[in-house]
């Protein structure tokens, strides 16, 4: 388990009851049914990051229009940054990419996480068999 600011708690629990359009349509068309667990709104260090799954130590976080202003990008990268000494893969969409193209979008987290887990030796077989398809709730991408 990773060290975690414990005031970031209430607000990552308030942060799951609240997610975006495009946090909602990876959660609930993929994250949720993916045959390894991912968390959501999981607070890491001082952070609380979009989703994360322990096992592959991968983190992906969704990225709205502010992240394109330049003091925003500066705050991502430095959070990016101290997320990798952590020993962590940060994977960052566009929000508008998950809405235009959900399924690109899966099949990217679903290559990562194989390599991930390949790199780490943490493959399950029920990863092994699966495919992003397998891995969502309604099968519709």
């Amino acid at each position: 388990m990773k060290p975690y600011n414990k005031d970031n708690v209430v607000l990552a629990r308030n942060l799951r009851k609240t997610m975006t359009f495009p946090e909602r349509e990876l959660w609930y068309h993929f994250l949720r049914g993916y045959p390894i667990r991912f968390q959501r709104q999981k607070p890491i260090g001082d952070y609380i990051v979009d989703f994360y799954c322990a096992r592959a130590g991968l983190v992906v976080e969704l990225d709205g229009p502010y992240h394109g202003i330049d003091r925003q990008m500066e705050d991502d990268a430095a959070r990016t940054k101290a997320l990798e000494q952590m020993g962590l893969y940060v994977l960052r969409f566009q929000n508008k990419d998950v809405v235009r193209n959900l399924y690109g979008v899966t099949l990217e987290i679903d290559r990562v996480m194989k390599e991930r887990c390949e790199e780490l030796g943490t493959t399950p077989q029920s990863l092994r068999d699966s495919s992003p398809d397998k891995g969502s709730s309604d099968g519709k991408h």
